[in-house]
């Protein structure tokens, strides 16, 4: 376990001891589903009646904050806040008072309209929302009563959450001012807002905006994500102008720091299951001021909220918050996101002179492999080449089940892009744990009855008797003499580790495909001796990913530091395992129907996912072999169609 994750679990244990106060807008998120069959027309209206089969209620808003810090393990977590005295603010104040926190602070006002946001769903489709609560006004008598409220609880805070949502809300401009003056007169008290409307009326703040809004703020175009130099731009000169610390969130690409004219990237958190955004940005305001309260360094307070936003987004059609032991549990394996910039722009690439060998990170100037860990399908083989082709029809249809044949053709498209989505991000992870998660969406979408849903097992062997069919065919062929094993491979793939075992160099292979499946392929391609014992595959057990234990072992029983060991793959499971533990990434972006040249889309997981260097083949084997440092053969290796001198 790296510094790091080190410093995040040690900010994690002091969080009992922070005091937090919540104030701004309080809403609900109210989730309606829909039933979508045949529904009877309303007698009075001729209307089609929508019936609602299930409703369910969460804390938005301000009140996401509120949920997100209790689960987080702050100590002490005040509310102060308005709702309207009607049923939706019972409803919210009652939700509020379940999260154990202190709640005298928040009123019920019958002037006041409770903010709601309603969100119709027909099964997987979310239809427009309908808003509560947007036309509000505070009196003055219950704006006075909420400053004092919030007072008395900024005198027992550590940090305090300024949240403004809409611009109906209770943090109206001239409200602002009067907490302006409140900010002022607590010196020691650590404030953050998170203003979409009015983020430059803030003084003495800590500021936590995305780039639209930082943007906004500066009065600049706004661009999205932005790059990373414009990130740092960014966040530098926003920090510049408050003179406090400043938070810029940026999706997927994680965040930037600014503080004191200094500006720190924490990069995104690859998420393979179905995401929902929803509540995120709560979860990141949260963590931001627990970590704060504590008196944590603000990168470190950054990188906790990048984890807890994580861990929010996973959960779907809901208004998701981060646990204590959700976060404590995913520390340790933190998978970031790496150069998404370059990933998503070939045209950026820096190659090695005169090869098609792309160099990603600067390569460390003392390698010292004596350990090489290949994955083994669209590495080394394409015995099952077309895998995607048939697990994607599969999926869908175990998605839509009766629906299959039925179902609209929009519905249809959804569906299937979902499918192509996850595939792509769960590309080299067993296939038991691929299966667990078609499980999960064929639960969630709502075409299959829950009796029906077969467990990932069940989905394995429905996979696997239809590929299992198609490797079979091949290797037949293999046998009858009609193909030979070099028709399977990946350009030079067996050259490279007839080159690495000459060398000394110990091998092993790892794949997600059952062990005795690995095995017997590899024999059958005639490289199984190479690794003379140590191949391994998936057990049968989604909590045992081979490429991990793999690892482990290697470094554990080797004491391997550093550069003493690379990984071979074309998948981001063992780039991101190999990166985590400090060996060599070398992504081999194949085209397995050709077996050389490049697919882009690989290249494109791979850097993401840690790829230190990035191959199409193994053609140009010289290169690749001085480039890691492995010295040079006596006179020439022979490729078969001619020799590649060294």
């Amino acid at each position: 376990m790296g510094d790091s994750a080190e410093l995040l679990i040690a900010v994690m244990k002091t969080l009992p001891s922070a005091r937090v106060t919540v104030f701004g807008d309080y809403c609900l998120d109210a989730y309606w589903d829909i039933d979508d069959g045949a529904s009877e027309l309303s007698l009075e209206t001729g209307l089609a009646v929508r019936r609602v089969k299930k409703q369910r209620y969460s804390l938005g808003g301000a009140g996401s904050v509120v949920a997100n810090l209790t689960q987080m393990g702050v100590g002490c977590v005040r509310v102060v806040g308005l709702a309207g005295a009607d049923m939706f603010g019972e409803t919210l104040r009652s939700l509020l008072v379940s999260t154990g926190a202190e709640t005298s602070g928040f009123l019920l006002d019958t002037a006041w309209e409770t903010m709601v946001y309603a969100k119709p769903f027909f099964g997987a489709r979310e239809d427009s929302r309908i808003d509560f609560g947007t036309f509000n006004h505070v009196t003055p008598s219950v704006l006075d009563r909420l400053l004092g409220e919030l007072n008395t609880a900024i005198e027992q805070s550590d940090a305090v959450v300024l949240n403004q949502q809409v611009p109906g809300g209770v943090s109206s401009p001239a409200l602002i001012k009067r907490i302006n003056e409140l900010i002022a007169a607590y010196p020691k008290v650590t404030f953050l807002a998170d203003s979409r409307h009015y983020p430059g009326d803030y003084e003495g703040a800590a500021l936590k905006l995305n780039m639209s809004e930082a943007t906004r703020l500066l009065k600049e175009e706004s661009t999205g994500t932005g790059s990373d130099e414009r990130a740092r731009d960014i966040a530098l000169r926003v920090n510049q102008k408050t003179g406090k610390p400043f938070f810029l969130t940026r999706g997927e690409r994680g965040l930037a720091v600014a503080l004191d004219g200094q500006a720190t990237l924490i990069p995104g958190l690859q998420v393979i299951e179905a995401a929902d955004p929803v509540g995120a940005g709560d979860a990141v305001v949260a963590a931001l001021a627990a970590g704060l309260a504590v008196g944590a360094p603000a990168f470190a307070a950054a990188a906790l909220a990048n984890a807890a936003a994580m861990i929010t987004v996973k959960k779907v059609r809901t208004t998701g918050t981060a646990s204590s032991s959700e976060i404590l549990a995913a520390i340790p394996d933190l998978n970031y996101i790496f150069s998404p910039e370059l990933a998503d722009s070939p045209r950026h690439a820096h190659y090695l002179s005169g090869t098609e060998i792309e160099i990603v990170t600067k390569l460390p100037g003392d390698l010292v492999i004596r350990h090489c860990i290949f994955d083994h399908d669209g590495t080394l083989s394409t015995l099952r080449e077309g895998w995607e082709q048939i697990m994607e029809p599969m999926m869908v249809r175990a998605i839509l089940g009766k629906q299959y044949d039925v179902v609209g053709e929009t519905e249809f498209e959804r569906v299937r892009e979902s499918v192509k989505q996850f595939i792509d991000r769960t590309t080299g992870i067993q296939t038991l744990v691929q299966m667990q998660g078609l499980a999960d969406l064929v639960r969630k979408s709502g075409f299959v009855s829950s009796n029906e849903i077969l467990d990932e097992h069940g989905y394995k062997h429905i996979f696997n008797v239809e590929l299992l069919d198609r490797v079979k065919a091949r290797v037949d062929k293999l046998n009858r003499g009609e193909l030979k094993a070099s028709d399977f491979q990946i350009k030079n793939a067996q050259l490279l580790m007839e080159e690495l075992h000459g060398r000394g160099v110990k091998l092993y292979l790892a794949s997600g495909t059952d062990e005795a499946d690995v095995i017997a392929e590899a024999e059958a391609m005639g490289y199984a001796h190479f690794f003379e014992g140590r191949i391994f595959g998936a057990v049968g057990k989604v909590d045992v990913e081979a490429k991990k234990v793999v690892l482990e072992n290697i470094i554990r029983e080797n004491n391997l530091s550093g550069h003493e060991f690379a990984t071979f793959g074309d998948g981001p499971v063992e780039m991101r395992e190999t990166q985590r533990r400090g060996g060599l990434c070398i992504g081999v972006a194949s085209d397995e129907l050709r077996r050389f040249g490049l697919n882009l889309s690989k290249r494109r997981r791979l850097i993401r996912a840690g790829a230190d260097i990035i191959i199409p083949d193994y053609s140009q084997l010289a290169a690749l072999l001085t480039a890691l440092q492995l010295g040079k053969s006596e006179g020439a290796m022979h490729t078969g169609e001619g020799l590649v001198t060294q």
